[in-house]
């Protein structure tokens, strides 16, 4: 399988994922927990991610976004963001790269700005 195959699976499967609870039929979420370790105390977290679209729209064009964002974030919390230039969407893809550590190949990062700019952008 190839990376590109293996991301678009995750991100599929992720977008399934996030389909199911969105509809409230995932399971319910476990009980929290806590460790405690020299004096400090983790604690579980449960997330809710916003309800939105399974995959981004517009077919092969947004394969490349389907597989490296739906991993952290529902189509629909990128859609409804605010048209932004293409120089933006440029400093947005960069900063999930580069603070959030999104594992974003560097060769699919002009397809997802064209995407974004075409999808959202701003003239």
């Amino acid at each position: 399988m190839t990376s590109l195959n293996k991301r678009l699976f995750s991100g599929a499967l992720m977008a399934s994922a996030l389909a199911l609870i969105a509809g409230g039929i995932a399971a319910r979420a476990a009980d929290p927990t806590s460790v405690t370790a020299a004096g400090v105390t983790l604690t579980s977290q449960s997330v809710v991610y916003p309800a939105g679209a399974n995959l981004f729209p517009g077919g092969a064009a947004a394969q490349v976004v389907n597989a490296n964002c739906l991993t952290c974030h529902s189509a629909g919390m990128v859609l409804n963001q605010p048209d932004l230039t293409r120089a933006a969407w440029q400093g947005e893809v960069m900063k999930m790269i580069k603070f959030y550590h999104a594992p974003i190949n560097a060769a699919d990062i002009p397809a997802i700005v064209d995407y974004l700019v075409k999808t959202k952008g701003k003239p």
